[in-house]
């Protein structure tokens, strides 16, 4: 088996990764990855892999590419699984053929994990098909940036000039001006369509579609610097018509995620197909406790409850562990009614077997303990699973009307970031523009990294709460949110935040 893979990372979009790059990404023991490689991959990395960062940009090179090859080679002997992350396509002007050389001749092992290369790719999210059968039937991938040692040029502009293909140079946003003379002094008409692509498939992408006569003063005026790719060719004509990418109501708009890490997942792809800029900034982990001995009693006292109520998905997913840990099932539940707090608790119980008796309208405790008592709960037996520190509102009011409630932590949270460094980098450079928070735990422990301070320096950062009784603890830091949800649900709070954008793109 090799021990070398040399792996395309794609052009940006996370969802554009093959299944093989992040097989190895998962596994490997070394990740050397490059400058236009997505960093988001490295959080797949096993907790011990050692992760080495060799990115060339704009001629700043971390390592140049003889070093970058002695080193992937030195790692490679030490009998360690290396992975090499190349943005797009590792053979598509990736000089992955050069380490792939280097390796042949160190007598090593490799494979090649072909990436989606940015020539393609950002042309389709800028809605231009490199090739179309009403403008071109074929396509030229070319460098605008060759190797400065070469003898001579490896260009032929009277090719490139004269035939009707779709021309699509990489890394030539520096030398425009150069390839766009050259192009219309052989033979390419000045008012051939020509696309520039920046960021091509992330979530700060940017195109426009100009000339080849003016594109290079249009570039200059717009500021469009690398990475940024060039099309040329009559198929940019189709950019307006069928651009979809750029539409995204929340494209560019940096937004915070401050859920737990693992619930987070469902958060932010929402919010990245609809185009945002995801910080992820899990402030709580949920964790197991230390000693279930409690819960296990609980479970095999069942019997004796009447309602069992469960407030999050959590508490579902915890709770089902352990009953699964001593050889239970759903059965258990058989004669008594079960309550979820909201529609993911729900679903989370109906995947395992178990249809809810009662999911209120307003997921507050408040309205909760209203809804129970109209079904009668009032004197009754109550177990609630929950987090070992939870709101107290529902089991206080639940004992008001008699019931005899019993309160069982399954799990815990604790602070999980060490700095709010990162994100206060973020708001420094006018990146962020949202921070969403799903519970008042998250907004306790966001302010415990980012003082509510800092945070008030940045006065046009907009805070989104999923619900009234998490605006209420951001209240106690002196702060307002610009958006809640009527529904206060992840999917109402998104629609929310999508709504409180759209009229600002018209």
């Amino acid at each position: 088996m090799p021990n070398v893979f040399l792996v395309g990372a794609g052009p940006g979009d996370p969802g554009l990764l093959t299944l093989r790059a992040k097989e190895i990404i998962e596994t490997c023991d070394v990740m050397i990855y490059d400058y236009l490689a997505n960093a988001d991959f490295l959080k797949w990395c096993r907790p011990d892999c050692e992760i080495l960062y060799v990115g060339k940009k704009g001629g700043d090179h971390t390592l140049p590419q003889d070093k970058i090859n002695e080193l992937i080679v030195d790692k490679a002997r030490s009998g360690k699984t290396i992975c090499r992350l190349k943005g797009g396509d590792p053979y598509v002007f990736g000089r992955g053929g050069e380490e792939a050389e280097e390796l042949v001749e160190a007598g090593i092992d490799f494979e090649v994990v072909p990436g989606i290369t940015a020539g393609v790719a950002a042309a389709a999210y800028a809605g231009i098909p490199v090739t179309h059968r009403d403008h071109t039937t074929s396509v030229c991938f070319i460098t605008g940036h060759e190797d400065p040692t070469k003898g001579e040029s490896g260009h032929n502009w009277a090719v490139y000039g004269q035939s009707s293909s779709t021309l699509v140079f990489y890394m030539g946003v520096g030398n425009l001006p150069m390839i766009a003379e050259n192009l219309m002094r052989n033979g390419r008409a000045a008012d051939t369509p020509v696309a520039l692509v920046r960021w091509g498939t992330r979530c700060n992408q940017q195109s426009f579609v100009s000339t080849l006569e003016n594109v290079a003063a249009d570039a200059a005026e717009r500021g469009f610097k690398a990475p940024s790719i060039i099309i040329v060719g009559g198929v940019c004509s189709l950019h307006d018509k069928l651009g979809w990418f750029e539409k995204k109501p929340l494209l560019g708009q940096g937004v915070v995620v401050t859920r737990a890490r693992e619930q987070a997942s469902g958060l932010v792809e929402i919010l990245r197909g609809h185009g945002a800029c995801v910080y992820e900034f899990p402030t709580i982990a949920v964790e197991h406790l230390d000693d279930y001995a409690e819960v296990e009693t609980a479970i095999l006292q069942l019997a004796r409850y009447q309602w069992v109520v469960f407030t999050s998905v959590n508490g579902v997913k915890f709770f089902w562990e352990q009953l699964s840990a001593i050889g239970l099932d759903s059965r258990i539940f058989g004669g008594m009614q079960i309550a979820a707090i909201g529609p993911a608790t729900a679903d989370e119980l109906k995947a395992r077997g178990i249809i809810p008796d009662f999911v209120p309208d307003k997921y507050v405790a408040e309205h909760v303990v209203e809804g129970l008592l109209a079904l009668g709960i009032q004197g009754q037996d109550v177990l609630i699973p929950r987090a070992r520190v939870a709101r107290e509102v529902l089991p206080e009011e639940l004992k008001k009307a008699g019931c005899r409630v019993t309160v069982l932590p399954v799990y815990e949270t604790r602070l999980v970031q060490q700095s709010g460094e990162e994100i206060t980098a973020a708001l420094d450079k006018g990146a962020i523009q949202y921070v969403t928070f799903t519970s008042s735990s998250t907004v306790e422990n966001f302010f415990e990294l980012v003082p509510a301070e800092t945070l008030r320096r940045y006065p046009d950062v907009r805070l989104a709460s999923i619900g009234p009784v998490t605006s209420a603890t951001l209240a106690r830091f002196g702060f307002t949110p610009s958006i809640e949800p009527g529904d206060y649900t992840i999917p109402g709070l998104v629609d929310a935040l999508v709504g409180s954008v759209a009229p600002d793109k018209g």
